[in-house]
């Protein structure tokens, strides 16, 4: 069985409440909400929160909400609080992103269908880059991978660097893929990674996968053709209210 479960924090750094932001007449945590249950693969969605505005919004929807407590230092640690108080045997959470209102349930499917051996320890995303301007963009994540479409590395500079070949001309000359943030956890793994100290790595780049790299978990690799559009601040709210 999968769960699905939706961090919501109130207290974002850049947009705080943004969880509540209106879109055409609903809020972001309930478009991601109704949009994850379409998803077919999934077997509950619940949002994880630490703010009773946002549980008793989410409630006032139809949607089942879980409390969980304000010292989370990222939505791996608040999925697994939140998993602890589901009834059912779950073998996987997906953790899927509070503030993609728009996110394409078949996305959660295509994540969903590496974890059916049991045998995967953590699924995520990714997207191959197409142009310069992506690529050498250190807002996004590049993902460098072995052969069984595995993470070696995450790193927000291009890797690899490609010898005698213009930067202009990397992305035709080698296929990168920049990291999409949806991820998959065995709920096993999923507990012992939130027992694992911050990793200098992860300090370095403000990855908190690297961690669990430095660590030897594998991270299995799955390509979507599905863009993946977050909300971080007003400014990327007002510029999603123009384009719909």
């Amino acid at each position: 069985m999968i769960a699905g479960i939706i961090p919501a924090r109130y207290a974002s750094t850049r947009f705080p409440g943004k969880a509540l932001a209106d879109i055409k007449g609903k809020s972001m945590i309930q478009r991601v909400y109704e949009q994850a249950k379409k998803s077919t693969a999934l077997n509950t969605v619940v949002v994880a929160t630490d703010s009773e505005v946002i549980a008793a919004h989410v409630r006032s929807f139809g949607g089942q909400v879980v409390m969980t407590g304000e010292h989370h230092p990222s939505g791996t640690d608040r999925c697994h609080e939140a998993l602890q108080q589901l009834e059912g045997n779950y073998q996987y959470v997906i953790n899927i992103q509070g503030d993609e209102p728009f996110i394409d349930p078949n996305q959660i499917d295509e994540l969903a269908a590496v974890l059916q051996s049991g045998t995967t320890e953590i699924a995520t995303q990714m997207i191959a880059v197409s142009s310069h301007e992506m690529l050498f963009d250190t807002g996004e994540v590049k993902i460098v991978l072995n052969d069984k479409n595995e993470a070696l590395y995450f790193s927000r500079m291009v890797i690899p660097y490609i010898k005698g070949v213009e930067q202009k001309d990397w992305h035709q000359h080698h296929t990168y893929y920049r990291h999409v943030g949806m991820y998959a956890y065995r709920t096993d793994v999923l507990e012992q990674i939130t027992k694992l100290s911050v990793s200098s790595l992860e300090k370095a780049e403000s990855l908190e996968q690297l961690r669990w790299v430095e660590h030897g978990f594998r991270i299995k690799c799955v390509q979507t053709a599905y863009e993946s559009h977050c909300i971080d601040t007003p400014e990327d709210l007002a510029r999603m209210l123009e384009s719909i």
